[in-house]
């Protein structure tokens, strides 16, 4: 059977209809609302973070979305938005096709079947968007939860065909605790990001993250979006200036390429942001790990610690009080253990949902 088939999608998707509101399209125009909605939303469910207005105008520009087909909202008598949904695909992923789901409704219209309605046309959408895609391979339809949300919401999507399929731990270190110093082997150097490593970086996270669960491979496009709080001046990469041929020999063909090419060879890396909008909810100011890898040829050398020690020592120095960052609790690493052992700690997480196809 085809992943068209197994999609089952609908031929035809209405907008839901509720006396009093109109549902219609995201448009760039509407940012400010959404980011309003979103607000109270987080307020109301005393989330751990506050997404950013930039945040919000950069799904926008989401390679994996159409915003005129893949968003849809509820606008009241007011022009006040009381509810919104959207899907988006990740353009490059390899193994499976997958449509990621995110919406919500504004608290005081909870109740109503406004969520209902939405993730009813979230998951029909994202059956349509399966069903067109011409890579016939497993699909997925994910959503992430927060542990502290409201329990009614996980409720919804259980109803709608959703289960639990991984759970995800944030953790954080204080920083006022003494900070470890982690040499790098001989003949690997650690650098801060730059613009001219971007795309090493990139092929080297494919490389680290093949073997990670869930994880497909990142095109340009993804790669380059979802920026807004991305803090060059915390990131760092280490690279081998002097590459043996043979372990190049042994990585995959468009790492070769690039090293044939005359570019860098990044082993690994550590790619923070800056979420200040974050602070005032956590009760601390923290620099956040985003992203941290290491090629699977370089696995055993304490490439991780190392990174992560010096990215806690440029937090430090910056006036934070934490870092932080989230992991895959099954991760196949260790990077649960890795994490713990330089002085993380658990604080909250979350949860993908899915319906497997």
């Amino acid at each position: 059977m085809t992943l068209a088939d197994r999609a089952a999608a609908p031929d035809r998707l209405d907008l839901p209809a509720f006396d009093g509101l109109t549902w219609r399209p995201l448009e760039r125009a509407d940012t400010p609302g959404v980011h309003a909605l979103v607000a109270a939303i987080e307020d109301a469910d005393a989330q751990p973070f506050r997404t950013s207005l930039a945040e919000i105008g950069d799904e926008f520009d989401d390679p994996g979305r159409d915003p005129a087909a893949d968003t849809v909202a509820a606008v009241d008598g007011e022009g006040r938005f009381v509810a919104y949904g959207g899907v988006a695909t990740r353009p490059g992923d390899a193994s499976m096709v997958r449509v990621f789901l995110h919406g919500g409704v504004l608290p005081e219209r909870r109740g109503e079947g406004l969520g209902r309605a939405a993730v009813a046309w979230m998951t029909g959408r994202a059956r349509q968007v399966l069903a067109a895609s011409d890579r016939d391979l497993p699909g997925r339809i994910l959503t992430y939860l927060e542990y502290g949300g409201p329990a009614a919401e996980r409720r919804l999507y259980e109803r709608a065909g959703f289960g639990t399929l991984r759970y995800y731990a944030t953790l954080r270190r204080d920083l006022a605790d003494p900070i470890p110093v982690v040499d790098l082997p001989d003949g690997l150097r650690l650098e801060p990001w730059a613009p001219a490593l971007d795309e090493a970086v990139r092929l080297a996270h494919n490389d680290a993250f093949r073997d990670h669960w869930g994880s497909e491979p990142q095109s340009p496009e993804v790669w380059a979006h979802g920026r807004t709080l991305f803090a060059p001046q915390w990131s760092a990469v280490v690279v081998d200036p002097a590459p043996d041929p043979a372990l190049v020999a042994g990585l995959d063909a468009a790492t070769r390429a690039h090293v044939a090419a005359g570019g860098t060879l990044v082993a690994g890396y550590q790619l923070a942001i800056r979420a200040e909008q974050d602070w005032a909810v956590q009760g601390y100011t923290s620099g956040y790990t985003d992203a941290l890898g290491v090629r699977r040829a370089y696995r055993g050398r304490h490439l991780a610690p190392a990174l992560l020690a010096a990215a806690m020592r440029t937090f430090a120095a910056d006036g934070m009080q934490y870092a932080a960052l989230d992991v895959d609790t099954e991760n196949p690493t260790g990077a649960y253990g890795l994490y713990s052992s330089l002085g993380y700690e658990k604080t909250v997480g979350s949860r993908m949902l899915a319906i497997e196809l």
